[in-house]
């Protein structure tokens, strides 16, 4: 090989590994459980939220939805805690 063609892979190489530092950094990022939780958490209030109706300029659709979502929540919960009494 030619000295042109090792620099130009020597750069290739430089280029490729910054790319890979940056999306392990975006990865860790992303898989943080603090970071998932506080979203989860923020996802929870905003379903809320939209459920109840305090934001007047809110979506009707995202109401709805809202809405469909919490009271599938609360029967499943409500089936759980019947089949625990049952148990006991």
């Amino acid at each position: 090989m030619t000295d042109p063609k090792i620099a130009a892979l020597e750069s290739e190489l430089v280029a490729t590994r910054a790319q890979l530092a940056a999306t392990v950094d975006e990865l860790s990022t992303r898989l943080d459980p603090r970071r998932q939780a506080s979203e989860a958490v923020d996802n929870g209030r905003r379903l809320v939220r939209d459920a109840v109706g305090s934001d007047p300029q809110a979506d009707p659709e995202a109401r709805k939805r809202a809405r469909i979502i919490l009271g599938a929540a609360g029967a499943v919960v409500g089936l759980i805690v019947a089949g625990a009494i049952r148990r006991h």
